[in-house]
């Protein structure tokens, strides 16, 4: 089978396309036969081994494990002894690295623990299917840790990305009035999935505005937590997701610091494996309440240069692969 692996921290030019054994699934896993998967600023992360304090988990020097990719769609194509819960030929979806056990969605195949399997929503398809698991569940999370509720007047920062166009939608679901950061050209698709305000950071800086918010979400961020102060009500609450070197360490070293003082709290969420939040966002598709947004779609034997366009910033919600 065709796969995508990196045996060493770099760019996109360390992901190697190679032909690995198609594997075989233990007792409690499936095979899945992959059709689509999605990247994520993760993979990049991951891909570069930076900020360097990940490589406490994911290795010093070299990574410890080489395959790549988190998010996937596709088909079970045989199933361990003791899974009871899925059978041969039925469709689902995953974050694969959902336990830091390994990775691997960039390839053919690959075999899963059927308890981190999800069935795919009916009115998606795979492509759009792989591009909801990590994005989606961060955005899931990170709402629910700034603990939204109908009526706050919510800001998304970074609203056009991956994790942001999630944001924006499900913070419409939770019932809050949402205005949405972004860039020009980007206005009207954020308009489009659902915001009540867009402000385009090019003609308009949110922190010199009258405008106060009960929540901020900052998704891949680069301004430093002072700006972010100007723009909350007392007791708003901020919650930063991903974002440059200089803003992880200072939400996770100083975030405390800053919220002792005027009621202001100031956290980072990095999202962990739930199954349920990932069932939760499948009903909503079926539901026609979120919806992904696909920029550009790449081959498998194209997943380098799909890094390269991802690493740029300016994608569009997803960049998704398509394998199968």
């Amino acid at each position: 089978m065709k796969a995508i692996i990196f045996n060493n921290y770099g760019g996109p030019e360390v992901l190697e396309y190679v032909d690995l054994p198609k594997p075989t699934p233990n007792t409690s896993e499936v095979l899945v036969k992959i059709q689509a998967a999605s990247l994520n600023a993760a993979d990049w992360h991951i891909m570069r081994g930076k900020p360097y304090f990940m490589r406490l988990t994911f290795g010093l020097t070299k990574p410890k494990y080489n395959r790549f990719g988190c998010d996937m769609a596709g088909v079970i194509e045989a199933v361990g002894e003791d899974v009871k819960d899925f059978q041969i030929g039925e469709e689902v979806f995953a974050d694969v690295n959902g336990d830091f056990q390994g990775f691997g969605a960039c390839s053919e195949y690959l075999c899963i623990k059927a308890d981190q399997l999800v069935r795919k929503p009916e009115k998606l398809s795979f492509k759009e299917a792989a591009a909801v698991p990590l994005a989606g569940v961060s955005a899931l999370q990170g709402l629910r840790k700034g603990a939204i509720t109908a009526g706050d007047n919510v800001l998304i920062v970074g609203a056009s990305g991956g994790v942001g166009t999630y944001a924006v939608q499900l913070a419409k679901v939770m019932g809050a009035h949402v205005t949405a950061v972004c860039s020009t050209t980007k206005v009207e698709m954020v308009w489009l999935l659902g915001a009540d305000e867009v402000i385009d950071y090019k003609k308009q800086d949110f922190t010199g505005l009258p405008e106060k918010y009960d929540f901020i979400f900052a998704v891949n961020g680069s301004r430093p937590l002072a700006d972010f102060k100007k723009a909350l009500k007392p007791q708003g609450r901020y919650v930063m997701c991903g974002g440059s070197n200089r803003q992880i360490f200072e939400v996770l070293f100083f975030g405390w610091m800053h919220s002792r003082k005027n009621g202001k709290r100031f956290t980072p969420v990095i999202a962990k494996y739930a199954k349920d939040d990932l069932a939760y966002l499948a009903d909503l598709a079926n539901q026609g309440r979120i919806k992904p947004v696909i920029d550009r779609e790449y081959s498998l034997a194209d997943t380098a240069k799909a890094m390269t366009y991802l690493e740029e910033g300016h994608a569009w919600g997803k960049v998704v692969i398509q394998v199968s």
